[in-house]
């Protein structure tokens, strides 16, 4: 009986929208970053760039920078005749709410930067880097909102955008536990929260803050009519603060909840919690801690996402002992779990 030939498997990528020349790189005459001396500029750094191939040939999909979701009225009438003079009969809201401009050739890719550049939008990034940040409304103008997530938003992309990682990196902002921009998905999310303290001496037993937690965290004592609070039960949403008519109810910690490690994908994580009501400020730190952490703890994985290595073997306690050398330990959630798998077939796939 002959023996069986080892077998060696080779992945291949095949592209077969595009002509076998233009395959690696292209020639822009624009201000793009990554290009050679000959003004050519391979797809990859196209792509990190804003730039996106299509499967259209020579066509581009450009991603414009849009902070928290927001663009100025002039500059989305700039955004719209570009696109009509560039791209398509449409243009695109992105899942992390970028507007994108599909259609445009390579070529034109100079004529729409300028076009943009009048009124400063820039361009928004792909690949293993810091991306856009996304935000909801927050307290601006959400009856809901606890944190100002647009200031937040747009203060972390002048900061941290475009950084390079392992693997992109996806920060999100809401404003309070309905958690509308989905924080548990994201590398690092940041959540509004209140935590409720309780002041006996104006309480009049109304019994509306019963009525108005949704949570059963509060309960009306059944002689008194005064609140029985469970902190355990509490998710700090501020609804029963905002109820009172007394305001025998007040804000007591307030800040953002910060959750880790989660990301979407054909494998996702749900990020995990690992501080509770730090300020604007410790939560800028904690981004800067967590990207040098993160390119620190990459080293030679490759093309690795934040979540993946925190569940390796020791390195949620290194992140940790990270963050408290760099926000002080008040604040952060005694021992963490990892960031955990959401699966398809959960009896082959335990958690």
């Amino acid at each position: 009986m002959s023996k069986a030939k080892d077998v060696k498997k080779v992945k291949v990528t095949v592209d077969h929208h595009l002509e076998e020349g233009v395959l690696r790189k292209v020639t822009v005459d624009a201000d793009i970053e990554g290009k050679n001396e000959k003004g050519k500029i391979d797809f990859a750094a196209l792509r990190s760039g804003g730039f996106i191939k299509q499967r259209q040939k020579d066509k581009f999909t450009v991603r414009l920078k849009c902070p928290g979701g927001r663009m100025s009225i002039d500059k989305l009438k700039v955004a719209a005749q570009a696109a009509e003079k560039y791209g398509d009969k449409f243009v695109h809201f992105s899942v992390r709410q970028s507007l994108e401009i599909p259609t445009v050739d390579y070529r034109n890719f100079d004529g729409i930067m300028q076009m943009l550049e009048t009124v400063e939008q820039g361009i928004a990034s792909c690949g293993p880097r810091v991306r856009v940040p996304t935000a909801c409304g927050g307290c601006e103008y959400n009856p809901n909102g606890i944190t100002d997530t647009q200031r937040m938003a747009q203060e972390s992309t002048d900061r941290f955008f475009g950084a390079r990682t392992n693997h992109k990196f996806k920060i999100s902002w809401s404003g309070c536990p309905h958690d509308c921009i989905k924080t548990a998905g994201a590398d690092l999310g940041f959540q509004g929260g209140v935590y409720p303290v309780w002041d006996e001496p104006k309480c009049t037993g109304c019994t509306i803050c019963a009525s108005a937690c949704q949570e059963d965290a509060i309960h009306a004592h059944p002689e008194t009519g005064k609140p029985i609070f469970d902190a355990e039960q509490c998710i700090y949403c501020d609804d029963c603060v905002r109820a009172c008519p007394t305001l025998a109810w007040q804000e007591g910690k307030k800040g953002h909840i910060v959750r880790i490690g989660g990301k979407a994908g054909r494998h996702p994580l749900l990020a995990t919690i690992v501080a509770q009501f730090v300020s604007d400020e410790e939560a800028h730190t904690i981004i800067d801690t967590t990207i040098k952490w993160y390119q620190n703890a990459g080293k030679g994985k490759g093309r690795t996402r934040l979540g993946v290595i925190l569940r390796e073997e020791g390195m949620m306690d290194s992140y940790m002992k990270t963050l408290e050398e760099a926000i002080g330990p008040e604040k952060l959630v005694s021992n963490p779990p990892v960031p955990q798998k959401i699966v398809i077939h959960p009896q082959r796939n335990p958690l």
